[in-house]
This record gives structure tokens, C-alpha cells and sequence, in this order.
């Protein structure tokens, strides 16, 4: 009986040991359950800031872009205007240079004709006379040329005209779309300012390597998604279905999860609720 009851308290006495044992193991773990824990609150609340900051830009629309297309176009229709401009010039002087040369040539049939009252046989008569028509050939020639010049002068000045009327309207549009703007920014500009500055704020309690791969992410994501919760067992992200044990995985808190799919840091509700709760005070 003394035997038995030897190995009774024995026994007893090893969970104890083992336990005490244990302990620290468990502690540690705790430990760095936090620190991971911290860390996936940290990152989820940049991205709610962050997120904030894209809406305000989405406000914005796409005024900005729509701006410099403006500018662009409203440049371009300088340039043309421009260029139809200098080319009715030039189609102006080389008419002007050819009536100077149509005034000459009259001139020298007046003279050839005198010479035809003083000639003393038909052959220099004959000479002069093919003269006279050489000469009105020419004149006929630059008169043609300057009506083809007239009538290419209306043309270019029809689409200065109408580049003209399109270059006014761009304008207009391009001063209304820039006030838009500008009372968009000076709406959302204070909000945006304090955002950026939380968004920085908040960089700094998040170790350099995390927040490399959350901006890479973020950057390749379309919507600027970079953090996302569980959505009915599936990615926020990328909406693709997550298995029931990397469901536990991420509700435990043990280390940063990126979904298989998309590479999202995945989070789960109690994580959203602490980065809400840090974000209101």
C-alpha cells in the first residue's frame, strides 16, 4: 500500500513540473502575438488614411488630366492657327510679288508695241509681236496663279476661322474646368493636408520593410487596396476564397498574411475594429 501510494503523489507532482516549465514558452508567444498584432493595426489604419486620401482625389475626378488635355489641344490649335497664318502670308507676298511683275510686263508691251510704229520691215515687226504675246503668255500665267493664290487664301482662312472658333471654345472650357478645380482644392486642400500628415505620422510606428511592400502593394493595386479584410471567406481585395485554416491563421494574429492571389495583407474583423478605434482618437 506504501508502494502505491508512493507512485500516486509521483505522479501527481509531474504536471507541475511540466507546467512550470511551459510557462515562459506561452509568455513569449503572447509576446509576440502583440507585437504582430500591433503591427497588422498599424498597417490597417494607414491604409484606412490612406484610403481617405484616394476618395478626396476621386473628388477630383479626372479634372486634372482633363486640364492638360485642354492645355494641349489649346496649344495645338495655336500652332495651327499659327502656321495658316504664315502660309496666307506667304500666299499674299507671292501674289503681290507677281502684280509687280504683271505691272512690268505691261510696261514692256507699251514699249514693244511703240517699237512696232518704228519698225522698217515685217521681220522685226513679226519679232516684236511674238514678243508682245511671249509676254501676255507670262502675264496670263501670274493672273491664273493669283486667282489659284485667292482662292487658297479663303480656304486657309475658312479653317483659320473655324480653328479659330475652336481654339475660343477650348478656352472657355479650359477656365471653367480649371475654377472647378481650384474650388475643389480649396474644399478638400485642409482635409487632405491633415490626412498627409496622419498617413506620415502613422508610416513611422511601422518597420521600414512592411511599409516598402505596403507601398509596392498598394501601388500595383487598382483601387489602392493594399490591406483588406475577410469578406464573407474571401480576399477584400481580390475576392478570392479563403481556406477555413488560413481563416485561423489570420484571426490569431501570428504573423502578417498576404493572400495567395492578389499578395493583399489580409485582416480580420478584430483587427478592423482596433485600427477604427485608433483612427477615431
Amino acid at each position: 500500500m506504501a508502494k502505491k501510494a508512493t507512485t500516486k503523489s509521483t505522479t501527481k507532482a509531474t504536471p507541475k513540473v511540466e507546467e512550470s516549465v511551459n510557462m515562459p514558452e506561452v509568455q513569449v508567444m503572447n509576446d509576440v502575438d502583440l507585437v504582430t498584432e500591433e503591427r497588422l493595426i498599424a498597417l490597417h489604419t494607414l491604409q484606412r488614411i490612406d484610403s481617405q486620401i484616394d476618395k478626396i482625389q476621386i473628388i477630383r475626378g479626372e479634372l486634372p488630366q482633363a486640364i492638360e488635355d485642354l492645355e494641349d489641344e489649346v496649344a495645338g490649335l495655336n500652332t495651327r492657327i499659327e502656321n495658316l497664318s504664315n502660309s496666307i502670308k506667304e500666299y499674299e507676298q507671292a501674289t503681290k510679288v507677281r502684280k509687280n511683275e504683271i505691272e512690268v510686263l505691261n510696261n514692256e508691251i507699251k514699249e514693244t508695241e511703240e517699237k512696232q510704229n518704228n519698225v522698217r520691215n515685217n521681220r522685226q515687226f513679226e519679232s516684236l509681236n511674238k514678243e508682245v504675246e511671249f509676254k501676255n503668255l507670262e502675264i496670263q500665267l501670274r493672273e491664273r496663279k493669283n486667282r489659284d493664290a485667292d482662292s487658297k487664301i479663303k480656304e486657309l482662312q475658312k479653317h483659320m476661322e473655324a480653328a479659330q472658333l475652336l481654339r475660343n471654345n477650348r478656352e472657355a472650357d479650359l477656365k471653367q474646368k480649371r475654377e472647378e478645380l481650384e474650388d475643389i482644392i480649396n474644399e478638400t486642400e485642409k482635409d487632405e493636408k491633415m490626412l498627409l500628415e496622419k498617413s506620415k505620422e502613422q508610416e513611422k510606428h511601422i518597420d521600414d520593410r512592411y511599409l516598402t511592400a505596403y507601398k509596392r502593394i498598394r501601388k500595383a493595386a487598382r483601387n489602392g487596396l493594399a490591406v483588406v479584410p475577410i469578406d464573407r471567406d474571401a480576399c477584400g481585395g481580390c475576392f478570392s476564397k479563403i481556406p477555413p485554416q488560413r481563416q485561423t491563421e489570420i484571426k490569431m494574429h501570428k504573423k502578417v498574411i498576404v493572400c495567395e492571389y492578389c499578395g493583399r495583407i489580409l485582416v480580420d474583423n478584430d483587427i478592423m475594429e482596433k485600427s477604427q478605434k485608433r483612427l477615431a482618437k
